[in-house]
């Protein structure tokens, strides 16, 4: 079997004019280059990573997430991924990848907010063990979109571990027969 054909990096400073590509095309509510920039150079709680690739033909980031370090809970206030590659398991690479984190930094359990009408972002969460547990009532001050509050209750570094194996073999399987059939 081939490896994958990217790698999870920290952020950093000369990765937002990529993120924010991504962003404008993702999100109604984006986040502008000033908050990356705060949260990757003065937010002492904040961590972020990237998905980049080790083709020449891919996009320069496939995919980037946070976790922010709450007391014993890690909150991932942002997760998204190229809009070209949705649908090819890198937001659960990714999201793994962030609850390790959160695990290693030493929290116990994972929160989120995502919008009440992105059902494919909450069948990813699902399936991670996240479960909704409220709601932020017009949360979204693009549109007052209501947010789910969902939380995976436990990180345990084993269990994180067996579905990162879990989910390598079919990502690797998957994006094999993605670059020979997909022109780049």
């Amino acid at each position: 079997m081939t490896d994958l054909p990217f790698v999870l990096d920290a952020m950093t400073l000369d990765d937002i004019p990529a993120v924010m590509s991504i962003e404008r095309r993702v999100f109604s509510s984006m986040w502008s280059s000033g908050i990356y920039r705060h949260e990757l150079t003065a937010n002492p709680w904040s961590h972020y990573r990237v998905l980049r690739p080790t083709r020449p033909d891919l996009p320069p980031i496939l995919a980037y997430g946070g976790v922010w370090q709450m007391d014993r809970s890690a909150h991932i206030p942002t997760i998204a991924t190229h809009p070209d590659y949705q649908g090819r398991g890198l937001g659960g690479y990714v999201l793994l990848h962030l609850l390790l984190l959160g695990e290693k930094l030493g929290c116990h359990e994972a929160t989120l907010e995502v919008r009440a009408s992105n059902h494919v972002a909450q069948r990813l969460y699902l399936r991670y063990g996240f479960e909704v547990v409220g709601i932020r009532y017009r949360y979204y001050n693009d549109n007052g979109e209501d947010a789910l509050i969902m939380t995976r209750p436990s990180l345990v570094r084993e269990e994180l571990q067996m579905e990162l194996r879990r989910l390598r073999p079919w990502l690797q399987a998957r994006w094999a027969n993605i670059l020979q059939t997909e022109p780049h």
